[in-house]
Order: C-alpha cells, then structure tokens, then sequence
C-alpha cells in the first residue's frame, strides 16, 4: 500500500510511526509539509520522503491522507482536486463532511472520514470511520488499516453519528483529564505529595479501563463491585450524585454534540 499525508502534524505522525511498527516500509510513504522543521523530524525520525509542495507524480497511490486543520482545506482541496483519479482520500479534518470536503474537491466520489482522538500519539487511539458510498471494500480496508496504526477503529453506518463520536471519545480525553485534575487535588488536599496523587491517579485510570476493557460486566456492575454497603467508595458515590456529577457528564457531551453539528452546519 502506497501513502501520501498532505500536512506533517501530531496525528500524521502518530499514524506514520504505527505504521512503520506494522511493517509498512519508509518507501511506501511520503509526506507533503511546509514547515521545515516538521520536515526535518519526519525524514530524521521516519526516513520518509518529504516534499514542501503537492507534486501529481507522487499521486500514483493507494490512499491519500488529508492532516491539515479544516481552515487548510480549501486551499489543500484546490490544489489536490486536479490530481485525483481513483485514491482513496481520508480526511482527519475535524468537523469537515463529506459532502463539504466533495464538493471542495471537485465532486470527487471516494472519500472517507475519520474521527481520531488524541490517545492515538501514543498508539491508544480510538477513530471512528464513516465511507462515501463510493468507496469500495478493498478501500475500507485500506483506510481501516492505516487509522488502526495509531488504535483501534470503529466503522460507522451513518455520517451523522460522527456529531456523538466527536463529543464522547474526540472530547473525551479532556473529560477524563479534568477528572483526573480534581482526583490529584483532592489526593494533595488530603496530605499526599503531587507526585504520589499524580502517580496514583493516573496508574487507578489506566488500570480501571483496562479492568473494564478485559472484562464482559457491563460498567455499572463493576462500579457495584468496588462500592461496598457502608463503605468509603459509596460515600463517595452518593456524594457525586448529590452533586450532580452523573447529569452534569451526560449533559456535557450533549452540549458537545451539538456543538459539532453546529460546526459542521456553518
């Protein structure tokens, strides 16, 4: 599989260095970046081609990867539309459909979009993919190979449900730093050092989803487990929901869910 990434970011690097742990060899990608320091790094890190512009001779490929910011796209599209054949285009662009990113692109048919979220630079990311009805299933494949370099992925059957994967996994990383922000406080309010309520915060985290992940118990079953009648954890619990903390997390990603169709309705 031949791979173009126009834009040299996070997230293109994060899948370039999965793929190159997945065997795929330097010379089968190539990167269009501007900056010259991301340049720098890529061919240092990566061995990969990098070029500063679109060139129609690299195009002779399988798939090619669009890893700029949506304000980019326009200008990206114009200048990839003429070029384009019969690749796959994966766009990572938040918040761009497919539609939008069609018509940019000239009409063009075949086209997928994903949604990753930001654990994927440490190859834990989760990407929900939704296809044009052009794409064939040799380019699904494709497309799904190259988004699980950095994780797993989920394959959606309605572009529409991209507004709810924006608002629980894309947003949701920050959900989870906000709970682990409070969790430290609390640690270091209670007289633990901000190493040691760091360390444990992040090491309960990591270890409670991988408890669930391992587990075939739904989530509420194993909350049940760890809350024992009269205990600490369901002390606890009644304070959270006292407070809300249950309704106030529901209603935030339906705010964020919104805000996506929102955006992506402008």
């Amino acid at each position: 599989m031949q791979v173009v990434f126009i834009g040299g970011g996070n997230m293109a690097t994060a899948l370039i260095s999965g793929l190159l742990r997945e065997g795929v060899t330097a010379g089968h990608i190539q990167v269009v970046e501007h900056n010259e320091q991301a340049q720098q790094r890529l061919r240092s890190e990566f061995g990969v081609r990098v070029v500063a512009q679109l060139e129609s001779a690299m195009l002779a490929v399988d798939v090619i990867v669009l890893a700029v910011k949506p304000q980019q796209l326009p200008e990206v599209a114009a200048a990839l539309a003429p070029m384009l054949t019969s690749q796959v285009v994966v766009s990572i662009a938040a918040g761009i459909r497919i539609a939008n990113l069609s018509a940019l692109l000239g009409n063009y048919p075949i086209i997928v979009r994903a949604m990753p979220n930001t654990p994927a630079m440490v190859g834990a990311g989760v990407t929900a993919l939704f296809a044009a009805s052009a794409v064939n299933a040799h380019q699904r494949l494709q497309a799904g190979v190259i988004l699980e370099a950095a994780g797993s992925v989920v394959w959606l059957t309605e572009e529409t449900l991209m507004d709810a994967v924006t608002a629980v996994s894309g947003s949701g990383p920050a959900y989870v730093f906000m709970f682990m922000e409070a969790m430290q406080q609390a640690g270091m309010e209670l007289g633990l050092t901000a190493d040691v309520a760091r360390q444990l915060t992040l090491e309960t985290f990591a270890g409670a989803a991988k408890l669930a992940a391992n587990s075939s118990e739904d989530l509420a079953q194993l909350r049940a487990r760890v809350t024992s009648k009269g205990g600490t954890t369901e002390q606890a619990i009644l304070t959270m929901q006292t407070h809300a903390v249950p309704e106030a997390i529901v209603a935030a990603v339906h705010a964020a869910a919104q805000r996506s169709k929102t955006l992506g309705e402008a």
